[in-house]
């Protein structure tokens, strides 16, 4: 598990591979990853967008961006947490994530980044 705090949120990654398939004539390796999102400031926020940046070991880099996560924009009460499961797809066992959380403070308005800390996808057949 990877963890990283920005600004009282603290970001815990856990990674799964989910096994190989073909798509369009090449394989493809699915890997999951579960995010707990943990408020442990003073304020309550609302995740509002997301940024990815998804590498492989073939030096292929794809940004993904977009509203909430899987269809969601949770408020997070200090104190409390969400956690939720996802995915991606990539054309070697090797890879890594990382990104942010665009967060805004229920009491002020403000608008904040919180990091995604860099996790790593591996296909455990292909380790040595």
């Amino acid at each position: 598990m990877v963890t990283q705090i920005t600004s009282g949120i603290k970001i815990s990654v856990e990674t799964s591979f989910e096994g190989t398939f073909f798509k369009n004539y090449k394989v493809h390796f699915a890997f999951g990853y579960e995010i707990t999102i943990e408020n442990q400031s003073k304020l309550a926020v609302q995740l509002d967008s997301r940024f990815w940046s998804i590498y492989d070991a073939l030096n292929n880099i794809e940004t993904v961006e977009g509203d909430g996560v899987i269809g969601q924009q949770p408020i997070i009460y200090p104190g409390s947490q969400h956690t939720y499961n996802s995915g991606c797809l990539l054309v070697s066992p090797f890879g890594a994530m990382e990104g942010h959380y665009n967060m805004v403070g229920l009491d002020t308005g403000d608008s904040f980044k919180v990091q995604i800390p860099r996790f790593e996808l591996s296909a455990p057949f292909a380790l040595n």
